[in-house]
């Protein structure tokens, strides 16, 4: 079914709702639309990572299905540096981030005082640079390996709030820019270093920025985002890999989560309390958790692991509040919710999908890539975005069966996809290590 692409514009919003039903139900209808817009945020924006809520959902957008270097290609632009980041875009700016000097070939790494760390700001209609800023990384920056050199230093996906650019980097800190690029504020958060290297990306909650330093610090800390001075830790984080989710239960609550080896626990977002613990995965966690409809999903461990819990509770809730726990999912990638379904690609390479009021696996198949997969699915309305390392982008319907609709590549480009997309405006924003990319239809 095609959607109409929704703007977060009041009066055009109700000029889609039928003026020949009544007053009643119009204002239902424009409620029930203007709650999708709290959910999932603006149509035009994709202002943190996987997207409005970290739920990785453009539902309301038609986005391209084909492309390649000579087709719905508006523009693509050279990056500084590699980067396992993903791009955001708000207002009319896509920022992104990478590094350079270190760590870049994996038969010479180089000298790591040569590492460099950058943030970029550009046109989000025609890719022009807009500005960039170049980091000189901290000394306790960890040193390069295979294992590190598989996706590098600029791991963490920037956030904003469309009046200034927050990026982090492990080791080096918390950056905050105003919009035209001026240097605002440099928080640390920790110098401890695990092997594979950081990976959490900042979420913003009102006058918060929030970040996961379990790496770093085994803490999870708050920052003015204006000053830049710490408003509160949370302690005893460990083995945690995973972008914060801001959640909101049944009740209009909204609660931090954040999953870690063995444990889930939800906290006040404004002051880092402690509202319930629920016994998770046992093994460290890198998903980042997604929540719909009051019900928060978690993946995570080596072994596989999924869960899914109810929101609202408090203490030790997992016997009252745990809906179902299942030895499937995934060790790095995070899932995606449509129409009552779970579906993920894992980074083994097998796309899933099941339901989520059960846990009851709907179908598992293997995706064209052998080799291991980083980037994140996504949904761009009636469609799901599997980004593969080396194997482009596989366009999947919204389905309960597997089909694949296009795998699209860039012949130009043989460089890794570690990313998952962007989505605004119908626009796709992809990254590679050596390119951004915005996809649209060529009609538009």
């Amino acid at each position: 079914m095609n959607k109409v692409m929704i703007k977060p514009d009041l009066i055009f919003v109700e000029s889609l709702i039928s003026k020949s039903l009544p007053r009643f139900y119009r204002l239902v209808m424009l409620a029930t639309v203007l709650v999708c817009f709290v959910q999932h945020g603006s149509a035009n924006d994709w202002p943190q990572f996987r997207g409005p809520g970290g739920n990785a959902s453009a539902e309301m957008t038609r986005t391209p299905i084909r492309w390649d270097d000579q087709h719905n290609l508006a523009w693509k632009a050279k990056l500084p540096g590699r980067g396992a980041s993903s791009p955001i875009i708000v207002g009319d700016r896509a920022y992104i981030t990478a590094y350079s000097g270190y760590g870049i070939d994996p038969d010479d790494f180089g000298n790591k005082d040569d590492l460099r760390l950058h943030v970029i700001a550009l046109d989000k209609k025609s890719g022009t640079r807009i500005w960039e800023k170049t980091l000189v990384a901290s000394v306790k920056t960890q040193n390069c390996t295979r294992r590190v050199i598989d996706h590098g230093y600029a791991t963490s996906t920037p956030v904003s709030d469309g009046d200034a650019v927050f990026a982090y980097f492990g080791v080096s800190g918390l950056y905050a820019f105003s919009k035209e690029g001026k240097p605002i504020w440099h928080a640390n958060t920790g110098e401890k270093t695990a092997g594979f290297g950081s990976a959490s990306s900042p979420v913003i909650h009102k006058n918060l920025v929030i970040v996961n330093a379990s790496i770093e610090s085994q803490n999870v800390v708050a920052f003015d985002k204006t000053s830049g001075k710490k408003v509160w830790e949370i302690p005893d984080v460990k083995r945690s890999w995973c972008t914060p989710c801001l959640a909101r239960s049944r009740a209009g609550k909204t609660e931090l989560i954040i999953n870690q080896i063995d444990t889930v626990r939800g906290f006040d977002p404004l002051s880092g309390r402690v509202l319930w613990t629920c016994q998770g995965i046992p093994d460290y966690t890198v998903p980042v958790p997604i929540s719909q409809d009051g019900v928060v999903y978690c993946l995570g461990g080596r072994s596989n692991r999924a869960l899914a819990i109810q929101l609202g509770g408090s203490g030790d809730v997992t016997r009252s509040h745990k809906l179902w726990d299942l030895p499937k999912g995934a060790n790095v990638t995070s899932p995606v919710y449509v129409d009552g379904r779970l579906y993920w690609a894992s980074d083994k390479g097998i796309m899933n999908c099941i339901d989520a009021e059960t846990g009851k696996e709907i179908y598992k198949s293997r995706l064209p890539t052998k080799k291991r997969i980083y980037g994140s699915i996504v949904r761009g309305g009636d469609h799901l975005y599997v980004t593969t390392r080396d194997q482009g982008v596989v366009v999947l319907s919204i389905s309960q069966e597997y089909k694949v609709v296009s795998q699209n590549r860039f012949s130009a480009d043989d460089s890794k996809l570690n990313a998952g997309p962007a989505v605004s405006e119908g626009s796709l924003y992809i990254r590679s290590d050596g390119f951004l990319y915005r996809i649209t239809e060529s009609n538009r």
